[in-house]
C-alpha cells in the first residue's frame, strides 16, 4: 500500500514541503531513497526500537521509502516522526485518512519520545502557505510553530500519542499563542539600563547618535573606562523591533536551534558578543551543512566585537561585504543559500597593547612604532565602514560616587525614535534604505548638503586634523543623524563640529 507523509527541509531561512511516499509489498528489505544523509538512514533503527515499545513494528516485508524532490539532501533525524507515521499507516497499523492533511516532524528516542528540532518556524511559515490543516512537532517546538496564526500546530511528548490520534483514540491540546500580545508584553524587556552608568556623558551622547542613524562604533580606550559596560546597554536604547522584524529575527535563531522551549518569538533585539578566537565559519556562516552565523544572529541587534585587533584578520576581512550589503551568501558546488545580515557593528579596543597610551593618570609601557602596529591589525577598508570613532576614559571617583542617578534608557531611547521616524519618512520611496548609515553617494548628495559656512568647517577640519578622504562621507552621515536628533532640515555648522570630533583613528599623529 502507497501513503504519502510529510515533513519540510529548510534551506537557508525558508523551508520547502517534503514528500515522503512509502510503499509495502511482497518481499524483504528496506530501502531508503531520495537524498537522505547518513542521520536519515539511521532512522530505521530509531524508528524499530519506539514502535516495538508500543507493540507496533516496521512490516517485515518490502518497505521502500523515497522523499521527494530527490534533488534536494534531506539532513538531519527530523524526519524519524514523519517516516515512522507514513510506515504505520502503509502496513495499516493506524487509519490513514487524515495523514495529508498535516506536516509531520519530530526526532525519535528509542522510548518513542520526541527531541526538539531546527528550523519550525519557517516550516511552519511554509505550511501555512501551502495549505495544510496542521503541524505536528515535538511538544518543546510547539509556542514557536504557534506564532503562525491559522495553522493547527499540535505540540506531542511521544510516538504513541500522534498514533492515538490517527486512529482517533484521542486529540492532542492545539498550542495557541496570541502574537501580538507576547510581543508586546516583552518587547522592552532589558536586563541593563544606562541608569546604572556613571559619567560617560560624552560617550553616552554619541552612542546615542550611533543608535538614532544605524551607526557602527568602535570605542578606544583603556581597561576599566567603560566599553563594555557601555556596550551591553546599546540595544536598550534602539527602536523595539516591529513585528516583522521580530518574526524575521526568530526564523534565523530558529534554523540555528537558538529558541528555547517557552520562547515562541523573539522580541528585543539581539546583543551578539562572539569571542575574539571565533574563525571567519563561525562569524559570517557556513560549514558542510551551512548555518547561520553571528552576523546573521545579530540581525537587526547588534555585533559586538570586544578587543578588535585580537581577532584574526581573515575573521574581520570577511565581515566587509556583510557590513555593506546587509546579506550574507554561502555558495557551495551545489546550491547557495543566503542569510540576511543588517546589523550595527559596536567593536571596542585598547589604545595599545599595555592599554595605557593616552591615559590621563598612568605611563604606556609600550615602545615607539608599537601603537601604530597595534592599530594597523584594523584594515582601512574595515576601519572605512564605521562611522563614529570615539575616546573612552577612565571615570573618576567623583562621578563613580555621585548618588544623583543618571539619565536612563527610555528617556535616551524616546530621542532615538523619533529620529529614526523622521529617516522613515525621508527614505520612504527608496528601496531597503531605513537610516542615515546606509545612505549611498547618491543619497549623500541629496539629503546632506551644507551651507558655506559648514563647508569651510569641514575644509579646516580635514586640514588641521589631516583627516582622510573616506573620512568625508561619514561625517556627513553623521551630521545629518545629529540634525535629525535636534529636529533640524538642515545639517548646520554645530551639527557638523560634532560629527568632526568622532573621527579619532583618522586624525595623522593620533597614535604618535
Amino acid at each position: 500500500m502507497l501513503i504519502k507523509t510529510y515533513g519540510s527541509a529548510v534551506h537557508g531561512i525558508n523551508a520547502t514541503t517534503i514528500t515522503v511516499e512509502v510503499n509495502i509489498s511482497q518481499g524483504i528489505n528496506f530501502y531508503l531513497v531520495g537524498l537522505p544523509d547518513i542521520a536519515v538512514k539511521e532512522s530505521q533503527q530509531r524508528i524499530d526500537s519506539a514502535l516495538r515499545l508500543y507493540d507496533y513494528k516496521i512490516p517485515g516485508k518490502k518497505v521502500v521509502i523515497n522523499m521527494a524532490p530527490a534533488d534536494i539532501r534531506k539532513e538531519g533525524s527530523a524526519y524519524d516522526l514523519t517516516i515512522a507515521i507514513g510506515i504505520l499507516a502503509a502496513s495499516e497499523q493506524i487509519k490513514s485518512s487524515d495523514i495529508n492533511k498535516y506536516i509531520i516532524m519530530g526526532e525519535l528516542s528509542l522510548d518513542g519520545g520526541l527531541n526538539p528540532i531546527k528550523g519550525v518556524l519557517p516550516i511552519a511559515v511554509q505550511a501555512k502557505e501551502e495549505g495544510f490543516r496542521g503541524f505536528i512537532l515535538p511538544v518543546h517546538n510547539a509556542r514557536e510553530a504557534a506564532v503562525v496564526s491559522g495553522l493547527e500546530v499540535l505540540g506531542v511528548d511521544n510516538i504513541k500519542q500522534v498514533i492515538d490520534f490517527f486512529n482517533g483514540e484521542a486529540k492532542i491540546e492545539q498550542t495557541i499563542v496570541n502574537t501580538q500580545e507576547e510581543f508586546y508584553a516583552t518587547v522592552n524587556n532589558y536586563d541593563f539600563d544606562f541608569s546604572d552608568v556613571k559619567g560617560q556623558e560624552n560617550v553616552k551622547r554619541a552612542l546615542e547618535v550611533a543608535a538614532a542613524g544605524g551607526h557602527n562604533i568602535i570605542m578606544i580606550g583603556p581597561p576599566g573606562a567603560g566599553k563594555t559596560m557601555l556596550a551591553k546597554r546599546i540595544p536598550t536604547i534602539l527602536p523595539p523591533l516591529s513585528l516583522h522584524e521580530a518574526l524575521e529575527t526568530t526564523k534565523i535563531h530558529s534554523v540555528a536551534g537558538k529558541v528555547g522551549r517557552d520562547t515562541s518569538l523573539i522580541t528585543i533585539r539581539p546583543f551578539r558578543s562572539p569571542h575574539h578566537t571565533i574563525s571567519d565559519v563561525a562569524l559570517v556562516g557556513g560549514g558542510a551543512f551551512p548555518q547561520p552565523g553571528e552576523i546573521s544572529l545579530a540581525h537587526h541587534g547588534v555585533l559586538f566585537l570586544d578587543e578588535l585587533p585580537e581577532f584574526k584578520r581573515t575573521v574581520l576581512e570577511v565581515m566587509r561585504q556583510p557590513l555593506e550589503d546587509r546579506v550574507v551568501t554561502i555558495s557551495r558546488a551545489k546550491f547557495s543559500v543566503e542569510y540576511p545580515a543588517s546589523f550595527m557593528l559596536v567593536a571596542s579596543m585598547n589604545p595599545c597593547p599595555c592599554g595605557f597610551y593616552n591615559h590621563p593618570e598612568k605611563e604606556c609601557m609600550c615602545t615607539s612604532g608599537v601603537v601604530q602596529k597595534y592599530l594597523n591589525k584594523i584594515s582601512g577598508p574595515l576601519l572605512d565602514r564605521i562611522d563614529i570613532h570615539l575616546e573612552v576614559v577612565p571615570v573618576p571617583f567623583e562621578k563613580l560616587s555621585e548618588i544623583r542617578a543618571s539619565e536612563n534608557s527610555e528617556a535616551i531611547r524616546t530621542r532615538v525614535i523619533e529620529a529614526r521616524k523622521i529617516q522613515e519618512h525621508r527614505f520612504a520611496s527608496e528601496k531597503d534604505i531605513h537610516c542615515n548609515a546606509q545612505m549611498s553617494s547618491k543619497l549623500l548628495k541629496k539629503y546632506c548638503a551644507i551651507d558655506q559656512a559648514g563647508q569651510t568647517l569641514l575644509k579646516t577640519a580635514m586640514e588641521r586634523l589631516g583627516l582622510s578622504a573616506r573620512a568625508y562621507d561619514r561625517i556627513l552621515k553623521v551630521s545629518r543623524t545629529i540634525a535629525d536628533l535636534d529636529k533640524s532640515e538642515n545639517i548646520l555648522s554645530n551639527h557638523l563640529a560634532e560629527a568632526i570630533q568622532y573621527r579619532s583613528l583618522d586624525r595623522e599623529g593620533w597614535a604618535g
